[in-house]
């Protein structure tokens, strides 16, 4: 019995010190930042999953210039881009008619019209009836050429009070530690003097990158400059004062109210894509502006912009700023000022919660976790009360945000992991029996999986092989002996290490194998030794994220080792012979035959047509029948060594497809001229896509070639290097 109460006592005393312990231990690293990133994702996972349960307002209407209305206009009317701007007059005109609240531009007109000074005149004139225009500055050590506010630009700003050091944080840039000044881009001085507000769409996003929060103004020479949301508010005619409660961390505005966080910024409640408001586009305004003038019924009448607050922007491909959000990574720039002012007409901003709640939360999951290990009495008990109070965390976290407050999740679940981990190992030293896990040199390049598989059989590991259909992958960087050139051995080491890293830890994540390295080149393959049917969208995909990981660490390369990392990537699915190879004492896991060689030819042929990632038909076909994958049809192409032709592809991620739709129509249209030995008219396509399209270039070069040799044409490219 004594005993007995001896192992109690020292369970419970082992029970409060890892429950103590493990707090003490995540509270202070959620207080250093440690999981500000994780805590992003899982914060704009509920962004994007509750996004459309709440309806946008019924006050804010959207004019979107898209390429539709691009086109119309060439068509009909014959506008070359840009625009005259008393296309934007009309628009204007239109909008005063019809008794809208304010218009807002996500426009900077900052240099005169092409179409001349008449033109300007009249998109100064409509500004100027209507009253209620809203211009843009944008703020920036580049591009702003203003370094203070001009004298004679007399719009009305806001009039902050009881801010006190919080105003600090409205400052553009409060830590410039370059010292270079912020400058003011403002439209031309007729159109900037005619706004009726002038409105700043300068944004500052979260440390990701990602913007999910915004402000009501921005501190410039001294000047409130209200944000493109809020002055359409304030063109509206909403007053000017705005006061700071530090006690909750409100602003109050006429009859809002704005939640800020300790840096003045508040959190929005988007509410999906831009398409969630109905957006109407300029071609349909302009038509309708005509068939208001000639008296007849209109597709859209003034009257429906009635109270309304009217954004224009831009929706063009390469028209329109982009910028990441929790919805989107490609996201209209102009639907974070949408989002802002929504949130204040329906007051339904997003609040964090208190410091203190956040860590009663951690300390409540540490310790229902820590008693489910410590006393659960069985495991099963422990692990499904574990996976029961992870799911409670995310219900708390997902409900939170419905009902307008985030609420951590990442550091509760560390907490409550860590004390799963730290309790289990306590009762695992001191109760349970020890267990050792040998890891094969296999892990080096083999997934965890296939090392299970290993372990299980370790007749895989004898010499042999057998002949099996793989997707092969070769990667070399671009230009690397140039960088191992400026580079010492421990920079070059480090450099390697970690390129080769995050591609290697990206091909084993698909279920690939690594075959070798040779210096900076890397050989995989997929669907050996395990099967997997879709591995060929397995390879492709792996690729793809490989040349997104790289793209995302390129300022890290610049930055530490003075560099830039291109890589080249081929692909091809195929036959060969996969297994261990070599002798008795010493083998590698590797592949031999012809698919091989060509996936080699592949990754080097990318040099003959500017790109960075091919693959063949087999490859792409495959993979599409596993999954939805982009690209294009690059070429037909004999590779070095090879007589017969292959067709190639250049697959590409679903945004950069859809962004150069036009592009890629017209390189089909060129590319099929040229395989049926249309040279000329080849020749003329491909050179007008030269400047956006890096194939155009090469391809141009191969029909000026067959133009002076057309005896030589074999009705396919012919590659001449590796």
């Amino acid at each position: 019995m004594v005993k007995q109460r001896i192992r109690g006592l020292k369970k419970n005393l082992a029970a409060a010190l890892v429950t103590c312990s493990v707090f003490l231990v995540v509270g202070l690293m959620d207080f250093l930042g440690f999981f500000e990133f994780l805590e992003y994702k899982t914060y704009d996972f509920r962004v994007r999953l509750l996004a459309t349960t709440s309806r946008p307002s019924d006050d804010i209407m959207i004019i979107l210039l898209d390429q539709d209305s691009i086109d119309w206009a060439y068509q009909e009317r014959g506008w070359s881009w840009p625009w005259p701007r008393k296309a934007f007059a009309d628009i204007i005109d239109y909008m005063r008619i019809g008794a809208a609240n304010s218009i807002a531009f996500d426009v900077i007109f900052s240099e005169p019209s092409v179409y001349g000074p008449e033109d300007d005149a009249a998109f100064v004139a409509a500004s100027k009836e209507f009253g209620r225009v809203v211009q843009t500055v944008y703020f920036s050590t580049q591009w702003g050429k203003n370094i203070a506010w001009p004298g004679d630009l007399q719009t009305p700003l806001l009039k902050p009070e009881d801010f006190g050091d919080l105003i600090l944080q409205f400052s553009l840039d409060p830590e410039n530690s370059a010292g270079e000044p912020i400058g003011a881009q403002f439209p031309i001085a007729e159109l900037r003097n005619a706004a009726g507000v002038i409105g700043n769409i300068t944004g500052r996003p979260d440390s990701d990158g990602i913007i999910r929060r915004t402000r009501l103004f921005a501190l410039f020479d001294g000047k409130a400059v209200p944000s493109l949301s809020t002055g359409a508010y304030l063109a509206g005619g909403g007053g000017t004062g705005v006061r700071y409660d530090k006690k909750n961390q409100m602003v109050f505005w006429d009859d809002y109210v704005i939640p800020v966080d300790k840096q003045g910024a508040s959190l929005l409640r988007f509410r999906g894509a831009l398409e969630q408001y109905h957006p109407y586009f300029a071609d349909e305004i302009l038509k309708s502006v005509e068939q208001y003038a000639r008296g007849e019924d209109p597709l859209l009448y003034p009257e429906d912009f009635m109270g309304k607050y009217v954004f224009f922007g831009y929706y063009a491909p390469g028209l329109f700023d982009i910028c990441s959000t929790p919805i989107s990574s490609v996201y209209a720039g102009v639907g974070v000022h949408i989002t802002m002012l929504d949130n204040m007409l329906q007051q339904d901003f997003i609040r964090e919660i208190p410091l203190w709640t956040n860590y009663g939360i951690i300390l409540g999951a540490v310790i229902l976790m820590s008693l489910l290990v410590f006393f659960a009495g069985r495991i099963t008990l422990t692990v499904g009360g574990g996976v029961v109070t992870i799911g409670i965390l995310a219900g708390i976290g997902i409900s939170a945000y419905s009902a307008g407050y985030w609420v951590p999740m990442v550091a509760p679940m560390t907490g409550a992991l860590f004390a799963f981990l730290t309790g289990t190992l306590y009762n695992y030293a001191t109760e349970g029996s020890q267990r050792r896990f040998i890891k094969s040199a296999f892990s080096q390049y083999l997934s965890p999986m296939v090392i299970e598989q290993l372990l299980a059989n370790p007749e895989l590991l004898s010499l042999g092989g057998e002949r099996r259909e793989i997707s092969i992958f070769f990667s070399d960087v671009q230009g690397f002996t140039s960088i191992s050139e400026k580079l010492d051995p421990t920079q070059l080491t480090e450099l390697l290490n970690d390129y080769l890293s995050f591609m290697t830890d990206t091909i084993l994540d698909s279920g690939g194998t690594i075959d070798k390295y040779e210096g900076d080149a890397i050989i995989a393959f997929w669907n050996a030794p395990l099967n997997h049917a879709d591995h060929a969208a397995r390879a492709l995909r792996a690729s793809m994220s490989c040349q997104q990981k790289l793209a995302e660490r390129q300022d890290f390369f610049k930055e530490k080792f003075d560099c830039r990392l291109l890589t080249r990537i081929g692909l091809n699915t195929g036959f060969a012979v996969v297994g261990n190879m070599g002798s008795n004492k010493r083998f590698d896991y590797t592949m031999l035959g012809d698919s091989v060689n060509l996936a080699a030819r592949l990754e080097g042929l990318n040099k003959q047509f500017g790109t960075y990632l091919m693959c063949t038909e087999n490859t792409f076909e495959q993979a599409a029948r596993a999954g939805t994958f982009f690209g294009r049809k690059l070429a037909q192409v004999a590779v070095v060594g090879k007589k017969e032709p292959v067709v190639v592809y250049e697959p590409m991620p679903e945004a950069v497809f859809a962004e150069k739709a036009e592009i890629l129509r017209k390189f089909d249209e060129a590319r099929d001229l040229f395989y049926t030995g249309g040279f000329a008219g080849a020749l003329d396509r491909f050179e007008a896509l030269i400047e956006v399209d890096k194939p155009a270039f090469f391809y141009a070069e191969q029909c000026r070639y067959y133009l002076e040799h057309p005896a030589e044409w074999k009705g396919f490219w012919q590659a001449m290097s590796k």
